[in-house]
């Protein structure tokens, strides 16, 4: 229609920020997080999204997503996710170019949210008020203090009652240190809480059945990424042999990637990263495959992109409350939510975000 409300510019900006302390789980180290920003302006709007990538995924944004966006109505994201998805066709979907993709899908429907004045939630609809979260870190870096003092602050001082734990130290040559850490997470939160762990694919196949009945005896509930989530089988096997739920999913980018893990009868509850599957209209359909399953769907990283959605989806577990993104979230957007209680409540308008522009600009590296 000629009065559609058209995107007239799509912007990207790279922000890194350093960690507090070096980190590593058991199959990586890293130093900084870098987040790529996109703002989209429609409208007299500007519409906020980002994704948790290198610096290519903004060269991605400007030399072949923001032409295919640029001109149509805000008002229809699906045909916008569907003319960047070809867009990238020869540059390739799978990684950098779905996390560009991710990134400008959300701020689209922040920015039609925006538009309509409603919270994204409210536009999306709502299945539930309340999103619970899971405190996620307890880095394989930590020594036994910082371990105890963050699991503490989430369960006693904020009242979340789950947190993870990374294990699978040096591809798994730490066996004995990930059970010790593990023992002591139990230690420090107490009987109660509900206790995960995210080996990150850095256990063989064996040794992850061997630590899987290990774990069970300090209560582990939640086995992420046991081995690699490209070796479905073996995930499923795993599956097989313990009680804790066994899940992945946060390296999907396309929907065949899902419903192949679904197939394979891999996991127990799929994950899915909003800033990289797509944005919020790969996520709800991710949801909606997952629901076809009848399995829950959890929220990888990115907890302010990822509650508005999450609080829009029936068969939503919850969201993973991220040290490192909730830490660079509250240092560059205003409007962040609070987990006091172990569940955000997703407000508005759109995303509920902003830039803080003058605390933002020292991290700007493009």
């Amino acid at each position: 229609m000629a009065d559609d409300p058209v995107v007239k510019r799509v912007d990207s900006a790279v922000y890194t920020v350093p960690t507090d302390t070096p980190e590593a789980d058991g199959t990586l180290s890293w130093d900084h997080t870098t987040l790529v920003l996109v703002t989209v302006h429609a409208a007299g709007v500007t519409g906020l999204g980002y994704t948790y990538a290198p610096p290519a995924a903004a060269h991605v944004v400007d030399d072949l997503l923001a032409g295919a966006v640029v001109g149509t109505s805000v008002l229809d994201v699906p045909r916008a996710h569907e003319a960047m998805t070809r867009a990238v066709r020869n540059a390739g979907l799978p990684g950098i170019a779905a996390q560009a993709l991710s990134a400008v899908d959300i701020a689209l429907w922040d920015a039609k949210a925006r538009l309509l004045a409603v919270p994204l939630t409210g536009l999306l609809g709502a299945a539930r008020g309340e999103v619970p979260v899971y405190g996620s870190g307890g880095f394989v870096t930590y020594d036994e203090g910082r371990q105890e003092r963050q699991l503490r602050g989430w369960v006693e001082e904020q009242g979340i009652p789950r947190v993870k734990i990374k294990i699978g130290e040096s591809w798994g040559r730490a066996e004995t240190r990930d059970l010790l850490r593990t023992a002591r997470a139990r230690d420090a939160i107490g009987p109660a809480a509900e206790l995960y762990v995210d080996a990150n694919g850095g256990y063989g196949a064996k040794q992850a059945a061997r630590v899987a009945v290990a774990l069970e005896s300090e209560g582990v509930t939640w086995f992420e990424e046991p081995v690699s989530a490209d070796r479905l089988g073996v995930l499923a096997e795993i599956r097989s042999r313990t009680d804790a739920e066994v899940t992945a999913g946060e390296y999907g980018y396309t929907l065949p990637y899902f419903r192949g893990m679904l197939d394979a009868g891999a996991v127990d509850c799929l994950q899915a990263d909003v800033t990289r599957c797509g944005g919020i209209t790969g996520r709800l359909r991710v949801a909606a495959l997952a629901l076809a399953y009848g399995l829950d769907i959890s929220a990888h990283c990115a907890p302010h992109a990822s509650a508005p959605v999450a609080a829009a989806v029936p068969n939503l577990r919850h969201i993973e409350w991220f040290h490192d993104h909730v830490r660079v979230e509250r240092l560059l957007f205003d409007g962040v939510l609070d987990p006091l209680g172990g569940a955000v409540t997703p407000r508005g308008p759109g995303l509920g975000l902003g830039l803080d522009a003058e605390q933002a600009r020292p991290f700007r590296s493009r």
